[in-house]
């Protein structure tokens, strides 16, 4: 974990992003009557001006569009004054629903060099590398959640060392589940049986709902087959005695895996945040992105996912596709889901969250313009649809909701063996794999040590670089076996994306 400075240097008061903003960032809380210098000017505050939130650095006219990292983040409804608030009470979104697109690439950015950056990691028949050498138990239905969990606790006690650990998913799904809602289900629970972190996997259904054991074998590429067992828990005169019988045979098999030096070109990163406040654009997630570009440079693979969350920056990634055909799977998938908002009746500018607000955050083209530089620099090179695994290196988006239990399931299920989520406000939630949370602010890093695995306002004191480089050593130590915080707190859920109706 990253070590605060006893002695660290003084941050300035506020930030201007890019010269074309007329609004600053405030690094701390500013008060009325003083005066700070940022954008290259002496300005008067106004009034209260809480951290992460926005001071006007000069007057915008009512109408007026306001930018903040170089690019809209909605219209003024009113006269803002310099050294006055910026926020909700004057400041409205320009999103709008479904929209067409232009195809315009940009040339490729060049990223920076990644580093000899290495990890220890479990290497897989299929080629990928995981982080743990766990055996999972993942129950097909709800009914048998409960009887998942207590079987992977059992057996976590009897292999203790001999694999990383045994951990069960329960879920509440699995039955009474149609068409494509039933399909989404069956999807995930596949690619998650799929995961390389996974030595072995058991799947334990009940036997007369939807979601087949049968069925949703076949769904596991053929490779990875030999490494699961299945119990229908109906059919078993003693599920626990079935369970049992086949981890044991399970953990015979993981436990011939052994740990070796892969480079960064074997990391699965997935790219997440939570929790955010007014500095997650300045800090957290641009750090996230500098570790994307190493990553996907090497030739690893980073996924982004929260797709309501990229409304109003979607350019931003459809400039960098990699060809005509992955704009035109990025823009299909940005409109499918502003049709599901407006097919149910939501605005799709709904976000973001009570949270983010009272963090700074207004509108959720601001939001978005400080979520989507997770992906960095990276060209995106494929577009997955909910449950689909990883298919090819570099940086790819991943169809899924910004709801965090469920997105951080559907990376671990797409094919991450570690996550990036940073956070402004905190949060303790864990998924499938170790799920490192990163702090935006030095004040939530010393409040919640036992939630947080590293502090990236170091960003702000030693600069982008000295953080990546920090960063990346934390990585690679959790990669190779050191717990995250998650894992050492027990925190490990998943949560299944549920769109259709309930039999």
């Amino acid at each position: 974990m990253n070590t605060l400075s006893m002695t660290r240097p003084a941050l300035p008061d506020a930030v201007q992003i890019a010269p074309e903003d007329q609004v600053a960032v405030a690094l701390r809380a500013l008060e009325a009557g003083e005066t700070v210098y940022v954008g290259g000017i002496d300005l008067c505050i106004a009034e209260p001006i809480g951290r992460g939130h926005k001071v006007a650095l000069r007057p915008i006219a009512a109408g007026e569009p306001v930018n903040r990292y170089g690019w809209p983040i909605g219209t003024a409804t009113r006269a803002i004054a310099a050294g006055q608030h910026v926020h909700s009470h004057n400041l409205v979104t320009n999103l709008k629903a479904e929209e067409p697109y232009d195809y315009a690439p940009i040339a490729a950015r060049a990223q920076r060099a990644p580093g000899e950056w290495r990890f220890q990691g479990y290497r897989r028949a299929d080629g990928s590398v995981g982080t743990r050498n766990e055996i999972w138990v993942i129950p097909t239905v709800g009914c048998v959640a409960r009887t998942a969990e207590r079987v992977a606790q059992r057996a976590a006690k009897t292999h203790a060392g001999i694999v990383d650990d045994v951990v069960a998913f329960p879920h509440p799904l699995g039955c009474s589940q149609l068409g494509d809602d039933l399909d989404g289900t069956a999807r995930l629970l596949a690619a998650l049986a799929s995961s390389p972190n996974a030595g072995g996997v058991l799947l334990m259904g009940l036997g007369c709902e939807e979601n087949q054991l049968a069925a949703l074998l076949e769904r596991v590429p053929e490779a990875r087959r030999a490494r699961i067992r299945t119990v229908g828990a109906q059919m078993s005169a003693d599920e626990y005695d079935a369970a049992a019988e086949a981890i044991d045979e399970l953990v015979a098999i993981a436990a011939r895996d052994q740990r070796e030096e892969v480079d960064l070109s074997a990391m699965r990163i997935g790219l997440k945040c939570g929790g955010s406040d007014g500095l997650s654009g300045l800090t957290a997630n641009p750090l996230i992105g500098r570790i994307a570009d190493m990553v996907t440079a090497a030739g690893g693979q980073a996924i982004l996912t929260e797709i309501p969350e990229i409304f109003g920056a979607e350019r931003l990634l459809m400039q960098r596709a990699t060809d005509r055909a992955v704009f035109d799977d990025l823009v299909a998938l940005v409109n499918r889901f502003k049709r599901y908002f407006i097919d149910h009746g939501e605005p799709i500018s709904e976000n973001p969250s009570p949270g983010n607000v009272a963090g700074g955050i207004t509108t959720l083209e601001e939001k978005s313009l400080g979520a989507v530089q997770k992906g960095g620099l990276a060209t995106l090179t494929d577009v997955l649809a909910y449950g689909e695994r990883l298919r090819r290196p570099g940086l790819s988006l991943l169809e899924a909701p910004g709801n965090d239990a469920v997105s951080t399931t559907a990376l671990a299920a797409a094919g991450a063996t570690i996550t990036l989520f940073s956070t402004g406000r905190g949060t303790p939630l864990g998924s499938p794999v170790p799920t490192l949370k990163l702090a935006t602010n030095h004040d939530l890093a010393e409040r919640k040590p036992g939630w947080i695995d590293f502090d990236a306002a170091m960003v702000l004191d030693e600069g982008l670089d000295a953080a990546a480089e920090a960063l990346m050593a934390r990585i690679c130590a959790i990669a190779s076996g050191e717990p995250a915080r998650n894992e050492a707190n027990g925190e490990r859920d998943i949560a299944i994306w549920k769109r259709g109706v309930t039999l």
